[in-house]
């Protein structure tokens, strides 16, 4: 069984679970500056997360310790640190920023709440627990069960698991769910960081990290059809995690929209 089999076998599972990704009702209901604060609210959980899941590859694939030694092909390193390089230390409008800091920076410029997610990482910082923290800075429902997701894929400690979940259930898809998103969006000035930080992804995980992540997963499944067929499922519970994920938000989108239809109105002078 060739790696290229392996992969073409994994894309035919994948198409249907691909297509309710990029066809998500919820990107629809981001009609407002309103609507966009909501979403980065319980979003920015999996900005965070995503860099969870690159820096663990990045353990498993390169040696991250003092006394350093070379560990896995050379070919590997150099995909899974240029895609560290430019998620966590970007260069936008000529100075550094990792993508989340850029993320966090757009949701104060729309005006979203950025005190629970900054809670979030003082007790990870702390050393706190990821369960305990969402739960103490009162992460969203559907962003506390995304998250809990990937950090069980984490768990796995199987290197092929985690990049199958890092390219199909993050690099692969972001494209397709960012444009819908770029498409949506209400107000260009006050959302203008945020049309940034999505074009930004779009052109990385078009151009470059999403054929990068692949190209990894194919070296660390070869032609073993036990690798392929993780691989495979893991990829599917991950855009299973996001479906979930995106339909939080449209619950919490369409609460919030009947909310403001059933409010007092004020009299009128």
């Amino acid at each position: 069984m060739s790696s290229s089999y392996g992969l073409n076998d994994l894309l035919l599972r994948l198409e249907p679970v691909r297509r309710d990704v990029a066809g998500h009702p919820m990107y629809a209901h981001l009609k407002s500056c309103d609507d966009v604060q909501v979403f980065m609210e319980h979003h920015v959980y999996a900005v965070w997360d995503f860099m969870a899941l690159l820096k663990t590859l990045q353990r498993h694939l390169t040696c991250t310790k003092s006394t350093w030694s070379p560990a896995g092909t050379a070919q590997i390193r150099r995909l899974i640190n240029e895609m560290v390089l430019e998620e966590e230390s970007d260069e936008i409008d000529g100075a550094a920023i990792s993508h989340f800091e850029l993320y966090r920076a757009a949701m104060q410029e729309a005006g979203a709440d950025v005190s629970r997610i900054d809670a979030f990482l003082a007790r990870i910082r702390e050393g706190w627990a990821v369960d305990a923290a969402l739960t103490a800075c009162a992460a969203p429902a559907g962003a506390r069960t995304f998250v809990r997701s990937t950090f069980e894929i984490i768990a796995s400690d199987q290197p092929h698991v985690i990049a199958s979940a890092f390219a199909f259930g993050r690099e692969d898809a972001i494209p397709n769910m960012f444009g819908s998103i770029v498409g949506a969006i209400p107000d260009r000035k006050t959302l203008a960081t945020f049309e940034l930080y999505l074009n930004r992804h779009i052109q990385l995980d078009g151009d470059a990290h999403g054929s990068m992540a692949i190209a990894m997963l194919n070296q660390l499944c070869g032609d073993d059809p036990a690798r392929w067929r993780e691989a495979a499922e893991a990829a599917v519970r991950a855009l299973g995690a996001r479906i979930a994920f995106w339909t939080a938000i449209q619950q919490a989108l369409e609460s919030r929209a009947a909310r403001a239809a059933t409010a007092p109105q004020p009299a009128l002078q």
